[in-house]
């Protein structure tokens, strides 16, 4: 079992995979590698990313960066459990540029969205401390759900009734998790 993710982790992991691809490209770093980023969680069990563009040498680079840091590696984000959210890299957060890759926080709004559908309770606690923190704001990310409930459809593990549920009862009480 590898340990858990901590800042300097994630840190690390960016700069690593910055000097050992060959390539430009892009990086979004989803879940638990924002929370730690952004403080509001101390470590994660993984760092969930997505490379798009991916850099030449990307998947080359991982295994070794993963044992060097004895870290968990996910190549996955919010596009992988729910409808890809309109504008979503326009909205993404620059964290840095190492070597010739660009980092970048996946749009919070995706990102609130797939927690809010998976509805763990770290998941309703990282919602709350995006809103918190301003990355998201109740009346956008209720407008942003009704742009993809249409295509829920091609999702059949997800009751498109009780994610709406959980958005509008996230966007209606304050983000108070514990009332959810």
């Amino acid at each position: 079992m590898r340990s858990e993710t901590t800042h300097d982790r994630v840190l690390e992991f960016m700069a690593k995979l910055g000097r050992g691809v060959k390539g430009a490209g892009r990086i979004y770093l989803t879940g638990g590698a924002s929370a730690v980023l952004f403080g509001w969680r101390s470590a994660t069990m993984d760092i969930d990313l997505q490379a798009d563009p991916e850099p030449l040498g990307f998947f080359e680079a991982l295994p070794d960066i993963k044992e060097a840091l004895d870290i968990n590696l996910e190549l996955a984000s919010p596009a992988d459990f729910i409808p890809q959210l309109p504008g979503w890299q326009d909205r993404s957060v620059f964290i840095g540029r190492y070597g010739s890759v660009d980092f970048y926080h996946y749009d919070f709004y995706s990102q609130a969205l797939a927690k809010l559908e998976r509805y763990h309770d770290r998941d309703l606690l990282d919602v709350k401390a995006m809103l918190e923190r301003g990355f998201i704001k109740k009346g956008r990310l209720l407008e942003l759900f009704e742009t993809i409930k249409p295509k829920l459809i091609r999702y059949p593990s997800i009751s498109p009734s009780a994610f709406a549920d959980r958005v509008l009862q996230f966007t209606t009480n304050g983000g108070n998790a514990e009332n959810q």
